[in-house]
């Protein structure tokens, strides 16, 4: 094995992606496939993760899906114990299952409210507290990698409550990362810029592009593989001393001014 090889393997261990039957988080997945180890597509739709699992093991590598709802604590709970009873343990984790409305602030309702907090900010919350339990009880030298977003570091137009909840996401990363740094349990966030995905389509409208690429130095929205990169430091070795940061992937965005 190479230098490089043996700085980002991730031979031997399993990765738990929560939303990787989605295109960013299931890109994610793929990526830490390829580093060698088991992944773990969870969400609500097998007929999403069968293309995934089919392209994975194409390239050799190991996958297998699981369906929970990751609001709910005991759903949670049935997750990491049925990885446990599959796989023999869990080293990575991964928060990426998000939901998104484009609703006028004035008009949001409050069931839409709920559903997209229960869902991205109570859902991160409720695996934090599972998996973090199990990697301490176990001393397991972990990796969380929770997906944040631009609309969580500085204000996004038009995606108010998804901005909220995001938002929490990143706290909550930088109070877990301070708390479990000598328990060996690195929490980071991994922040995409633009990427069309399933969850923004839907408002990505003509105008709101030329918006978009008015504000990203490369002019273009990011590809999904090129996340690899940033996930692959969060969960190897290659990021042992990396702990309560963000790593943001975003041709620019954020470094745009006037």
């Amino acid at each position: 094995m190479s230098y490089l090889e043996s700085l980002f393997s991730l031979q031997g261990k399993t990765a738990v992606v929560i939303g990787g039957t989605g295109v960013l988080c299931g890109e994610m997945a793929q990526t830490m496939a390829r580093a060698g180890a088991e992944v773990v597509l969870v969400g609500r739709s097998e007929v999403k993760a069968k293309e995934r699992i089919e392209s994975i093991a194409h390239e050799g590598g190991s996958a297998y899906f699981v369906a929970a709802d990751v609001s709910s604590r005991a759903g949670l709970e049935n997750l990491l114990s049925g990885v446990i009873e599959k796989s023999g343990k869990c080293d990575i984790l991964v928060n990426g299952a998000g939901v998104n409305a484009a609703t006028p602030f004035l008009e949001i309702p409050g069931d839409e409210f709920d559903r997209i907090f229960e869902i991205n900010a109570k859902g991160v919350f409720l695996a934090c507290q599972v998996f973090g339990k199990y990697f301490i009880d176990n001393g397991i030298e972990a990796s969380i990698i929770n997906v944040g977003s631009m609309s969580g570091v500085i204000p996004i137009s038009r995606v108010f409550t998804y901005s909220m909840s995001k938002a929490a996401v990143h706290n909550l990363s930088k109070n877990l990362a301070r708390e479990w740094a000598t328990q060996n349990v690195r929490v980071n966030t991994l922040v995409p810029g633009f990427f069309p995905a399933e969850q923004n389509r839907s408002i990505l409208t003509p105008d709101r592009v030329r918006d978009i690429m008015g504000h990203t130095p490369m002019k273009r929205f990011g590809e999904a593989h090129e996340l690899g990169g940033a996930t692959l430091l969060l969960a190897s070795g290659a990021g042992s001393f990396i702990t309560g940061t963000e790593i943001i992937v975003d041709g620019g965005y954020a470094a745009m001014t006037i």
